[in-house]
């Protein structure tokens, strides 16, 4: 019996994307690692989670190192991970760890556990043996800097003798519409067929402390079934009100994984949710989509790769 093909698709967050080819090159790394370990027999979970891994450690995007700050400074972050034979485990809001996504890990291969969070999801890190790390950046700071100067939703709610009348103009930049969705992910096919995405967010600039996001949570951000694995980056609330990873996963049952991403998206449009995602079903089909202007992603099959720079310019 032949091997099945290897495959793994990433991607780094949705919305405006002003630096193309710095995204581009911290995906390209991601993916070539992420495959240079399918190629020597690692399992989809090893994949998906070592190129989520990759990352993290890229100040460029917002999970891990790059993580985004609340409204009061802190560094918060949500991961899962998730194969196709259901095994789950997820971190929520957990901090002082470089990389969320190898804790999320161990919840799902060390505890009966689905979900950790905040100091416990910390407090387990460390019994793992995961040593503190600072992920604060100056980019970070300065983020959230211009966030509380042109008043971020939470933020005009504790202040409104300063913006009596709502968003000033410039606050649009806050907008799920139109600022950086910096969730990553990555979905894997091994050589035996298997399946499985990781996922991993730095959060919202802004928000409120102890808010959790879709990457954390189970059919939200991330879901893996017999029928495919998908990794959702974008608006989390409106994601885990509508269960979009685990809506596309559940079409692939019946369709192909493009069709599948194509329909949700058209949906996901109408109801102007701000959201991409990326995945693989059970026959290797692969997809992805957005809503946003821009979603940074790639993938790489059959040693070919390709990455969303590639794409061609609409007229």
């Amino acid at each position: 019996m032949n091997d099945s093909p290897l495959e793994i698709i990433c991607h780094a967050g949705a919305g405006t994307i002003d630096d193309k080819p710095a995204y581009a090159a911290g995906l390209t790394e991601a993916i070539d690692e992420g495959y240079r370990l399918l190629r020597q027999s690692a399992s989809a979970v090893e994949a998906a989670v070592f190129a989520v891994r990759i990352m993290e450690d890229n100040p460029l995007f917002n999970a891990g190192t790059g993580s985004d700050l609340t409204i009061d400074g802190l560094i918060e972050m949500d991961a899962s991970v998730m194969t196709q034979r259901g095994t789950f485990g997820g971190v929520a809001g957990i901090y002082g760890v470089k990389n969320p996504i190898l804790v999320a890990e161990k919840v799902m291969t060390e505890t009966d556990h689905l979900l950790l969070s905040g100091a416990g999801a910390t407090a387990f890190a460390r019994r793992e043996g995961f040593e503190e790390y600072d992920a604060l950046t100056e980019r970070a700071q300065m983020r959230l800097r211009r966030v509380l100067d042109q008043g971020s939703r939470y933020f005009l709610k504790q202040n409104q003798q300063r913006f009596p009348d709502g968003l000033p103009p410039t606050g649009e930049a806050d907008s799920p519409s139109r600022s950086k969705m910096g969730t990553v992910g990555a979905v894997a096919k091994d050589k035996h067929g298997s399946l499985a995405v990781a996922t991993s967010s730095g959060g919202i600039v802004g928000r409120m402390h102890g808010r959790v996001g879709d990457a954390a949570i189970l059919g939200a951000g991330t879901f893996a079934g017999p029928s495919g694995a998908v990794s959702c980056t974008g608006h989390g609330e409106e994601i885990m009100r509508h269960s979009l990873a685990r809506d596309i996963v559940e079409r692939m049952r019946t369709m192909p994984a493009s069709t599948a991403m194509v329909l949700v998206v058209a949906e996901a449009r109408q109801k102007k949710i701000a959201f991409g995602a990326v995945g693989i079903d059970a026959r290797g089909g692969m997809c992805y989509g957005h809503t946003t202007p821009h979603m940074a992603y790639g993938y790489k099959v059959a040693e070919r790769r390709f990455l969303f720079t590639e794409e061609k310019q609409k007229a």
